[in-house]
């Protein structure tokens, strides 16, 4: 299956967060908030929710962390020339970072952000593996030197209950958590990534968004979501 990304306006909404963090529920409100709401005006928003590693050992163990999520962030600080970690984070289009519960800067972000067209427009195919493995076939345009392109499994509708930790007691409802995330050097405009898919994952309940970055200053170029595959 594929869906092309077109040269309209898009925004690709990252959130840095974690199931140890009190401060993150209410942004992740935010950010499914703003997923439901460009589904039902047709807007080309694309959330990913990373649940990063560095509050594992405060509490909570989230099973979502990654330290491949820590290390984005980290990379994000340094490209801001912020030098500081923090949750929830929310960044648009790798361009503007802010607290993620921040509703009136996010909207602010994500209207600015779909004003302007892809420059690197990209499209995507996938098909199962098996075996808990998936492959997406991409096809972009020409793209500028030292881009990346990243795709990422995205997961809605998964509830955890926390035992320990600032959120003790309650049960997250999260949607949009990166479930399996991988980059690869944009060098050519066709290629193929495999990604290894956690057993519990839902194909009904996830999405396959793949988005090109600059290496640079980290702008993204492109973006698009298709449907996982459920065969």
């Amino acid at each position: 299956m594929t869906t092309p990304s077109t040269d309209l306006g898009f925004a690709v909404v990252e959130m840095f967060t974690s199931q140890g963090c009190s401060s993150c529920p209410p942004a992740e409100e935010v950010l499914t908030e703003i997923e439901h709401d460009a589904r039902d005006r047709g807007q080309r928003v694309f959330a990913l929710g990373f649940h990063v590693d560095y509050w594992d050992d405060l509490g909570w163990p989230d099973r979502f962390a990654d330290a491949a999520y820590t290390a984005r962030q980290e990379a994000y600080a340094r490209a801001f020339g912020t030098g500081r970690l923090y949750t929830p984070q929310m960044v648009v289009n790798g361009a503007v970072e802010f607290v993620g519960s921040d509703r009136r800067r996010a909207a602010g972000a994500i209207a600015a952000a779909l004003t302007s067209s892809a420059t690197t427009p990209v499209t995507l195919q996938a098909a199962d593996l098996g075996g808990q493995r998936m492959a997406v076939d991409y096809q972009s345009a020409p793209p500028p030197d030292g881009a990346v392109l990243h795709v990422a499994v995205v997961a809605r509708g998964l509830d955890t209950e926390i035992a320990r930790g600032e959120n003790a007691g309650r049960t997250l409802r999260q949607d949009n958590v990166v479930r399996a995330f991988t980059s690869v050097g944009l060098r050519a405009e066709r290629g193929r990534v495999e990604l290894a898919t956690p057993p519990d994952l839902d194909p009904h309940g996830a999405t396959v968004i793949g988005y090109v970055q600059e290496g640079g200053n980290r702008a993204v170029l492109g973006a698009t979501a298709i449907d996982l595959p459920t065969a």
